[in-house]
């Protein structure tokens, strides 16, 4: 896979947390034929994500920095059921390379624990999709308070191969998975992209000007934190024109930071704090992936 078609490949995570596109980049391919991913490579600087063996202690959290209160009940939340984020992505010099869907399903008993239900489509776009196609679904089952993951699940369909991941999270080995599912060790606290955005959300950034977390992207766990840019004035995307904050996105492998991207959110200043813009600019290409419509 061409660095080109690895950040296509991705596009629909980085809307929702910088850290996967790490790994498609950072490996340049993907793993195939197999239901089961095999264990994260062990980090230093953030929690350890494996397959659960009965002797393996559960790792510690990384802190937050900055904690911004956890939402308690779906009032006190930015979004809502049944919301729909719409996105164009264009990289380079090429326009509306893939479209991007966000979206909340449901608020659901999930094995007991009360859970968000998120969802996210990527597809590219002609003329690109003559050379690639993409149509990738990412779920996430993330909790309702803390919006930490209790499953994330990949079903990715490239140049018509395909591939399926359910990963359950596990802190302590005792989380119930279903059968087609693999128990993942994380630490307590660990988001996937899906939540770590919707997360995002729910910080007021008047109050708090940094947090981080370790984020699990379905292949390596990495240290992702997030500070608070300052107005970012109005941003002018296809959905209209909007008063926006700029958060910076830094992520750390192993306690070390990776330097070769960089990422910013724009999160609007209305209630919703509706995520209305995101830029990338790497090594070879930059990405600007913008609101064209909500409901």
């Amino acid at each position: 896979m061409t660095k080109l078609t690895a950040t296509i490949a991705v596009l629909a995570a980085l809307v929702c947390a910088a850290g996967a596109f790490y790994w498609a980049n950072g490996t340049g391919s993907s793993p195939r034929g197999s239901k089961v991913l095999q264990p994260a490579q062990v980090s230093a600087a953030s929690a350890v994500s494996e397959h659960v063996g009965p002797s393996q202690p559960a790792p510690s959290a990384v802190a937050e920095v900055g904690r911004a209160p956890s939402p308690s009940s779906e009032a006190t939340v930015p979004f809502h059921a049944g919301e729909v984020l719409d996105f164009a992505a264009d990289v380079a010099k090429l326009s509306n390379v893939a479209n991007l869907r966000l979206q909340i399903i449901d608020r659901r008993n999930f094995f007991g624990k009360n859970a968000w239900h998120l969802q996210a489509f990527a597809r590219t776009e002609n003329p690109l999709r003559m050379m690639f196609e993409l149509d990738d679904q990412f779920d996430s089952y993330s909790d309702a308070t803390t919006l930490a993951s209790l499953q994330y699940e990949m079903h990715l369909s490239e140049r018509g191969e395909k591939q399926e991941s359910i990963q359950r999270m596990t802190t302590t080995g005792a989380e119930h998975a279903a059968a087609n599912a693999t128990q993942t060790r994380v630490a307590a606290g660990t988001r996937d992209p899906l939540g770590m955005m919707q997360y995002l959300r729910t910080v007021d950034w008047e109050k708090v000007r940094e947090v981080r977390g370790p984020v699990y992207d379905g292949h390596k766990l990495y240290d992702v934190r997030a500070a608070y840019g300052g107005s970012a004035g109005s941003i002018a995307v296809p959905a209209g024109t909007f008063a926006a904050s700029k958060i910076d996105l830094r992520v750390f492998d192993a306690g070390v930071e990776l330097k070769d991207a960089h990422f910013t959110l724009y999160l609007a200043s209305n209630p919703m704090r509706t995520p209305v813009l995101l830029e990338a600019v790497m090594p070879f290409a930059t990405a600007r992936v913008a609101l064209v419509k909500m409901k």
